[in-house]
């Protein structure tokens, strides 16, 4: 959650003319990461919840490659964008262990 709300944060300083898209984009991407894990938790079996990490872990990566799209279109500081990586790779390090655990049960 932490993390969604840095990215709404951020992405409300990027160009207006970004709002549909990749603003929209990477909070779209952003969302999904607890949407999934949420709705995951909920289902009656560890090898749905399991799926349900896997998809979360695949909108991290996407959320990573679109912050690198805004880095390299300068809506994104340098600073920002390597906090942001750095925690991406811990969240991505959390969903791992996660799904492992839950594969193991």
């Amino acid at each position: 959650m932490d993390l969604n709300d840095r990215i709404y944060r951020l992405t409300a300083e990027f160009p207006g003319e970004e709002r549909f898209g990749l603003t929209n984009q990477i909070r779209r991407s952003v969302v999904s990461i607890v949407s999934n894990i949420a709705e995951g938790s909920s289902r009656s079996s560890v090898a749905d919840y399991a799926r349900f990490v896997e998809i979360a872990s695949g909108s991290l990566f996407e959320l990573v490659a679109q912050l690198t799209v805004a880095l390299r279109q300068n809506f994104l500081a340098q600073d920002d964008y390597n906090a942001l990586y750095q925690q991406c790779d811990e969240i991505g390090k959390m969903l791992s262990g996660l799904r492992n655990s839950l594969l193991r049960a």
